[in-house]
Parts: C-alpha cells; sequence; structure tokens
C-alpha cells in the first residue's frame, strides 16, 4: 500500500537570499525522492511550494512567506557518466562541486561555472546561470541534453531544448515545475589547471576596447573594475583571461604532471557570524581593492593557477557571505546590449561616486538563451554585490533601473529581490509568453515563491 508524505507543520525555518536581507518564515521539507516530492505538490497548502538548492541566490527566488519550501539537496544521485561521449545525468540537487570532484578524474568539466560552485544542478538550470565563458559557451541552459520536469499536476515530463516548456524553465526561477534531474554535456579537460593572462585596463574606455578586441581569443574573460577610482581613472580595471591548461603546456618539472586531473580547492576558516562593519563592504574593503590593483601585474601571460583559485577564490572561506557585516548585502547585475556603452559610462561614474563600494565584475555576453525569463543578451554585463545599508540604496538603483531598462538591457531576475514589476515587464518583452505557459502548467498556482509574488509571475 502506497505511504502518503506530507509536509511536517511545524518544520519552519527563517530564510534569506545569499544577501541575508529580509528573511520570512517557510515551512521547509527535505524530500529524498521524485515520489515525496510529488506528494508535497499535491498538498502544498494555501501559500504554495517552491524548490531551492544550497540557497545561494542573493534574492527572494527560493523563498516562500509563510508557505513551503522545498529543499531538493536530498536529491543528489548522479545516475550515469559516460566520459566517452561527455554526459552526466544527475539528479536536481547534485553541486556543481561534486560534478567536479567526480568528472575532473575522468578528463571532463562542468560545462558553465557560476561564481560559486556551491549551486545545484536544478538551481544552475532555474537560474539558467553563466559564468566567464558566456561570450563563448553561453548560458547553462544550452548544455543540457534533457531534464525531467514535475509538474504540479503530477505529470513528470522528459523534456528536451526547443521545446516551450524547455525554453521557459531554463531561466524560469522554479516556476514551471519541480526540475528532478538532468542530462548535461561536458566539455574535456586534460589538467585541473588554468593557463591564465592578465593585463590591467587604465579606464572604462581603455578596458572595453580590450575586451572587445581580445576576449575573443579565450574561453574565459572578466575584468574586475575598481570603483573607487575616480577621474581620468574611472573605470580602471583587471583583466583576466584563462583558457584550460592541456597537458603538453605544463614545464617538465611541474608537480601537476604527477596527478594532472587532481582536484583539491582551499579551504580556510569561516569568519565569525558577525562581522563588525563588513570586510567587503566597508573602507577596509576600498583599501585592499585598491592594493590588490596595485599589486596586479600590469601584462602577465602563460601562469597557472589550479581551477578553484581561478574560478571560486571566495568559496575558499564557508559562509563568505558574512563578510558584508550584519546587514548583509544586496545584488545588482544588469546586462546592456553593444553600441550602448555611453550608458554604461554613466552608470559606473554614478556607482563610483559612492563610497565605499566593493569592486565589480564586467564581461562581454554571446546569445543569450532562448527562454522568456533567460537574462543574457549580447551586450555589456556588469555585476557587484552592494552593502545593504548603503545610503540612498533604493533611490539609485531604481534611478539605474530606468535606465538600463530605456537602453534595451535588464537585470538578473534570480539575483534580484527589489526591482519593480513594471520595469522588469519593460526589460522582458516576452514575459506575457510566460506567464500564459505557466498558467497553463499550473492552473491552481501551486508553484509560488516571494519573488513570483512581487513580481506578479
Amino acid at each position: 500500500m502506497a505511504v502518503e508524505t506530507r509536509v511536517p507543520d511545524d518544520d519552519c525555518e527563517a530564510l534569506t537570499g545569499w544577501g541575508r536581507t529580509a528573511p520570512t518564515l517557510a515551512r521547509v521539507y527535505r524530500p529524498r525522492s521524485p515520489a515525496e516530492v510529488a506528494a508535497a505538490l499535491r498538498a502544498p497548502g494555501a501559500r504554495g511550494a517552491i524548490a531551492r538548492g544550497l540557497g545561494r541566490a542573493h534574492g527572494d527566488a527560493a523563498r516562500n512567506a509563510g508557505g513551503t519550501v522545498l529543499d531538493m539537496t536530498g536529491l543528489d544521485r548522479i545516475r550515469a557518466v559516460d566520459a566517452r561521449a561527455g554526459l552526466v545525468d544527475c539528479e536536481a540537487g547534485v553541486s556543481l562541486h561534486r560534478l567536479m570532484e567526480l568528472l575532473l578524474p575522468l578528463g571532463r568539466f562542468v560545462p558553465v561555472v557560476p561564481a560559486t560552485r556551491y549551486v545545484t544542478v536544478g538551481g544552475a538550470i532555474a537560474g539558467d546561470v553563466h559564468g566567464g565563458n558566456q561570450h563563448t559557451a553561453g548560458s547553462f541552459g544550452r548544455h543540457v541534453v534533457s531534464l525531467e520536469l514535475l509538474t504540479p499536476d503530477g505529470e513528470v515530463r522528459t523534456v528536451r531544448p526547443g521545446t516551450p516548456v524547455f525554453d521557459a524553465t531554463t531561466g524560469g526561477l522554479g516556476l514551471t515545475g519541480v526540475i528532478l534531474s538532468a542530462v548535461l554535456r561536458l566539455p574535456a579537460v586534460e589538467t585541473s589547471l588554468m593557463r591564465v593572462d592578465t593585463e590591467r585596463a587604465r579606464d572604462l574606455d581603455d578596458l572595453l576596447g580590450r575586451l572587445a578586441g581580445g576576449d575573443h581569443r579565450y574561453a574565459y574573460s572578466t575584468a574586475r573594475i575598481d570603483l573607487l577610482a575616480r577621474g581620468a581613472a574611472t573605470g580602471r580595471a583587471v583583466l583576466t583571461h584563462g583558457d584550460h591548461a592541456p597537458y603538453d603546456a605544463l614545464p617538465r618539472r611541474h608537480p601537476a604532471r604527477r596527478a594532472p586531473l587532481a582536484f583539491r580547492p582551499a579551504r580556510l576558516p569561516a569568519p565569525p557570524p558577525y562581522v563588525p562593519g563588513g570586510l567587503l563592504g566597508g573602507a577596509s574593503a576600498g583599501l585592499f581593492h585598491a592594493l590588490w590593483h596595485r599589486a596586479s601585474p600590469r601584462a602577465a601571460a602563460g601562469r597557472f593557477r589550479p581551477l578553484s583559485g581561478f574560478f571560486h577564490p571566495l568559496d575558499a572561506v564557508p559562509h563568505w557571505n558574512r563578510l558584508y557585516g550584519p546587514g548583509g548585502s544586496v545584488p545588482y547585475r544588469f546586462v546592456l546590449p553593444y553600441g550602448r556603452e555611453e550608458v554604461l559610462r554613466g552608470i559606473v561614474r554614478r556607482i563610483a561616486g559612492r563610497r565605499p563600494v566593493p569592486p565589480a565584475v564586467l564581461q562581454r555576453f554571446g546569445p543569450g538563451g532562448p527562454g522568456p525569463l533567460s537574462f543574457a543578451l549580447p551586450g555589456w554585463s556588469l555585476a557587484l554585490d552592494l552593502p545593504a545599508g548603503l545610503p540612498g540604496l533604493g533611490a539609485l538603483l531604481d534611478a539605474l533601473d530606468e535606465e538600463v531598462a530605456e537602453a534595451g538591457g535588464r537585470v538578473q531576475p534570480v539575483g534580484d529581490a527589489r526591482v519593480r514589476p513594471e520595469v522588469l515587464a519593460a526589460m522582458y518583452p516576452r514575459l506575457d509568453e510566460f506567464r500564459a505557459l505557466r498558467a497553463a502548467l499550473d492552473p491552481r498556482s501551486v508553484l509560488v515563491s516571494d519573488l513570483s509574488r512581487r513580481l506578479g509571475l
């Protein structure tokens, strides 16, 4: 006889995004199988349910005030790996970190690497996340061969690229169904090292020129802008370009020749729960990043760095979001189409006028995903995390939203917690298409999040 699984009524937790702002209470249920997920969707309660991974989304996409949150990290089986074909079949709760541990010894790597490897596969698809290789590889959804989606009617659908449901699910913030598993296409690598070139740009125009003229030569390219610089130095930055190092490129005596695919990320002590003032949001952050810019070489080529240090230096520090201090941080991530560089210059100048502000990451985007809510489009992407206590922050970001929308750009929904619904609609002209498909898949509005309520999705 089948056993009915229900969500406990008394298992309430206060949840935030990675930015640690505005917590909301929800019943947290931790399913261990697709059957338990389906049971939770059959009786979600009056406030509905939403899936959540490792909690690295900065905003409110994986929260549900007064409702149910499905912690999907218990669905973490890796069902099959075909190293020869470059395919992995895994459940949605598997982290990118775990995939790297498994795949690197087999000569394979994850196709898209966001700012942290502690993201689940389901979260990476729902956010259609991007990495430093967006200009060459696109966003995460482009590397999904198929996925299993549990829709609120209880049906498990095998969904493939080129279909409306697939397109709406990649970047769909978990609102089309609960992603149960996925088959991913994997690139081949010969070592766990990156071959890295570094250069300094004297100002924003120099930076844009260097990126436009050179990032096509590399798989990964990002620039870290020192937002403390003003005047003629506004927009000065350090560019980092990288490619996966081939085995033959390693010097004869390099220690990695003995174990070229070893993956040993560094691990540092966690900061205390309370960091007065915040090391990433205070004056100390400004001093650190000014010194870091000056210490970076004007030009360096062919240096070898471990994958973890190249992609995820902050992941070495557990709970590094505490470094912004008790007030937390507010992310701001937007993309502007090519040809709107003057708008980008104005935004950088306005943000650089605020003190203290941590550095921002600029990169060039290639083609975006096909989904109505996919963030990427060909253009310039700027990402930064601002201290939540920065004076006038709300008014500043509202004004920047208007500029971005007017210029044909958009903010990233999965990292947002504050954009106004009418502004988001201006940024995403296919929003009504998404709403219509979601209504067809979920007529009872079972899947609900704080974000979906705020934006009327």
